[in-house]
């Protein structure tokens, strides 16, 4: 049974979303405009969360056994936006590094491996997130 929960900036709670559901709300973030972030939450608090959107996302999850909080990269460094880069979105801004940008359609396969409780993509790592 799907106990997850999809929030986000300006759009209300969806509980239990369907695969088709989370895929249209995370490709309508945009950095800019009045829907920037999303989470989805599982039953036990543990998320995944974006900020950002279209070719310009953070992803983070949190795992409340641990106390972690972790920030997704991969292997291939983006050169228009080296280290150190800003994200501003509608909650602020983060400071990321080359190769945490994703786009949005990579978000959606993380969002549904975690509602899923698949494996995440083998382009997909973890690190600690900064200033956790």
């Amino acid at each position: 049974m799907n106990t997850m929960r999809l929030e986000g900036q300006n759009f209300s709670e969806l509980k239990a979303p369907t695969d088709a559901q989370i895929r249209r709300r995370v490709l309508a973030l945009q950095s800019t405009g009045k829907h920037s972030y999303a989470s989805l939450t599982s039953e036990d608090g543990s998320y995944v969360q974006v900020a950002g959107g279209r070719a310009t996302c953070m992803v983070e999850r949190f795992d409340p056994a641990t106390g972690k909080r972790e920030r997704a990269f991969h292997d291939k460094p983006n050169p228009a936006f080296p280290d150190g880069t800003l994200l501003v979105f509608g909650a602020g801004e983060l400071t990321l590094k080359s190769d945490e940008w994703f786009v949005a359609d990579a978000v959606v396969e993380i969002f549904l491996c975690f509602k899923e409780h698949r494996q995440y993509p083998d382009t997909v790592s973890w690190r600690a997130a900064p200033g956790f």
